[in-house]
């Protein structure tokens, strides 16, 4: 039977878990902000170097070799934005999936403790609720790693596809910048 110590103990245990992912999501925020503003202040340095070069031009022609020269950078920085956010949330999700992993594993651990001490004290006869209780936990125990095996595989792909996408995106913008200047 499980004591009022123990549950206490399993509480005070949760509450600093939950305390854990919370200072896991507020580094992964700051980080996001961090980039950010990093990112806008970039952008404002360049915006003013763009300006004056915008008014510096002479002809159209001028105007079009700068547009076109500024397309494939911009394209590359988006690509680049996108990474470092995405890396960030990949980087913060790693962690909770570990708190989570490490919480659930200690969790079944208890429960089974808690299960192997029903079936030494459990009555004559009560065999089959026992076998029972212990088939739905193994159960549950391989839909969960099933789960699991899914989750990572499908971060996997989803993984594969980020790269293919940027690296697609900052292709397609560099044929488009070589056309554009080629037309100039």
């Amino acid at each position: 039977m499980i004591t009022a110590e123990q549950l206490v103990a399993v509480q005070k245990a949760n509450v600093e878990t939950l305390f854990g992912l919370t200072s896991k999501a507020f580094e992964g925020v700051e980080k996001l902000v961090e980039l950010n503003l990093q990112v806008a202040k970039a952008a404002l340095g360049e915006a003013a170097e763009t300006t004056k070069a915008a008014l510096s031009v002479k002809d159209a022609q001028e105007l079009i070799a700068l547009q076109s020269g500024l397309l494939q950078p911009a394209a590359e920085k988006a690509a680049a934005y996108s990474r470092h956010v995405y890396d960030i949330a990949a980087a913060t999700n790693a962690e909770v999936t570990k708190v989570v992993e490490e919480t659930a594993a200690d969790s079944q651990k208890q429960f089974m403790a808690v299960v192997d001490s029903a079936v030494k004290n459990a009555p004559a006869g009560s065999e089959n609720a026992v076998a029972l209780v212990k088939s739905a936990v193994a159960a549950a125990n391989n839909a969960y790693e099933t789960v699991q095996k899914a989750s990572k595989q499908a971060a996997e792909v989803a993984e594969a596809n980020f790269q293919n996408i940027t690296s697609t995106a900052v292709k397609a913008s560099q044929t488009t910048t070589k056309a554009a200047k080629r037309a100039a």
